[in-house]
């Protein structure tokens, strides 16, 4: 019988690159996927699902998923792309064990993980920046659990791979882009996340370092939302009232409703440039109302579907790329009529 390491040693890849384009889950250059099914015809290769299914069921592979996407729509996608892959590896027996929470609390986020630590063999976290988590993720990977960072990463974790965007990258893209639609200037307010998630501090990093190269341009006041909305546009509002002269807003990561509310209930919506990311269905509405001027997309689907394929690879088929520990979906720039 051919295996998929006799058709990986002939096409000079690896096994988990023969695996994904037999089992057509992408990742793959054309040519490589074209040599690999040239050389699987040729030696007439031909899967067997039922056993391998068969098999991976007795390693009883169990995922668990912790995200805080109670209150914050941008994790409805992310979800979706999780829950979809998951159905697709049932066959396999994959099990998944959901835990949701809001906002960014490390002692709920701690208890959680120490009620899932023996009933998994796999997480799939997006974790509080803190050194209780970070040791917590460590005490996973000591114990034999896969563990993948999904839309935000923690500092020096033993973590097998990250999942999400390049959140520095998407600050810098933010400052360039209002620096682009307002060249005269502006008085800027950021409406931050929590100063909690990496990514959100990397992500203002980022659109602080090339906002300051400019100086027509000034960063008046910065306030944190916990990704809320009803503290977004409660702090929203009080920035506005506080600081005049603001005219154009930075909106780091959820909590863009609550926060173009705010702006409404003020009547400023024609006084304002905003910037946001994603493209939830309010944020949506606030752009055909020509509330927010553009938004940077981070592929939330694909983050989700990605870290399932990269759990399962690990679980079933023993797969793990040693060289990408980190998975970078692109930001792109969003406008009304490209949306």
């Amino acid at each position: 019988m051919v295996t998929i390491k006799q058709i990986a040693d002939l096409c000079g890849v690896s096994r988990g690159t023969v695996d994904r384009v037999i089992n057509e889950r992408g990742n793959v250059k054309p040519e490589t996927k074209e040599l690999v099914l040239s050389m699987a015809k040729e030696l007439g290769y031909k899967p067997n699902p039922a056993g391998k299914a068969l098999s991976a069921r007795k390693k009883n592979p169990v995922v668990g998923v912790v995200i805080s996407s109670e209150g914050n729509p941008f994790f409805d996608d992310v979800i979706r792309g999780i829950k979809l892959a998951a159905e697709k590896y049932e066959i396999y027996g994959l099990k998944v064990i959901w835990k949701n929470m809001r906002g960014y609390d490390v002692k709920s986020q701690h208890e959680i993980m120490e009620e899932l630590k023996d009933k998994v063999n796999a997480l799939i976290i997006n974790p509080v920046n803190d050194p209780v988590i970070i040791d917590e993720i460590n005490e996973f990977v000591d114990a034999g659990i896969f563990v993948v960072t999904i839309n935000n990463d923690v500092d020096n974790s033993k973590r097998q791979c990250y999942v999400g965007s390049d959140y520095t990258n998407g600050g810098e893209t933010a400052g360039a882009l209002l620096q682009m639609i307002i060249p005269n200037g502006a008085n800027i307010g950021i409406v931050m996340g929590s100063s909690k998630v990496l990514g959100h501090k990397q992500r203002l990093a980022g659109f602080e370092e090339n906002i300051n190269k400019n100086p027509k341009f000034k960063i008046v006041d910065i306030q944190e939302n916990d990704d809320d909305d009803i503290s977004s546009y409660d702090k929203t509002k009080m920035m506005l009232t506080k600081h005049k002269e603001i005219n154009a807003i930075f909106i780091v990561a959820a909590g863009v409703y609550g926060a173009c509310r705010a702006v409404l209930s003020l009547g400023k919506q024609n006084d304002l440039t905003i910037i946001a990311f994603d493209t939830v269905p309010t944020t949506v509405e606030m752009m055909k109302k020509n509330v927010i001027k553009a938004v940077i997309y981070q592929h939330p689907y694909r983050q989700g579907q990605r870290a399932m394929q990269i759990v399962f690879e690990y679980l079933v088929n023993g797969i793990i790329s040693h060289d990408k520990s980190r998975h970078i979906m692109k930001n792109e720039i969003k406008i009304l009529e490209n949306l």
